[in-house]
């Protein structure tokens, strides 16, 4: 969608494109960094669940 959006706005305005494709990266680059959190996240508490005693004790 943010892809589509910045073709679209290249589109419209041509002489901004550097600066749309600057901000798109940036955004991509927060998406991925929060998806690649989210996995550590998930592995943390799948193979090293700090929180077992809580729920097995």
């Amino acid at each position: 969608m943010a892809t589509a959006k910045a073709a679209e706005g290249v589109a419209r305005q041509p002489e901004a494109a550097g600066k749309i494709q600057g901000v798109l990266i940036l955004g991509l680059a927060i998406i991925e960094s929060l998806t690649i959190y989210a996995l550590v996240v998930g592995l943390i508490l799948i193979f090293a669940n700090p929180f077992k005693d809580l729920f097995i004790g």
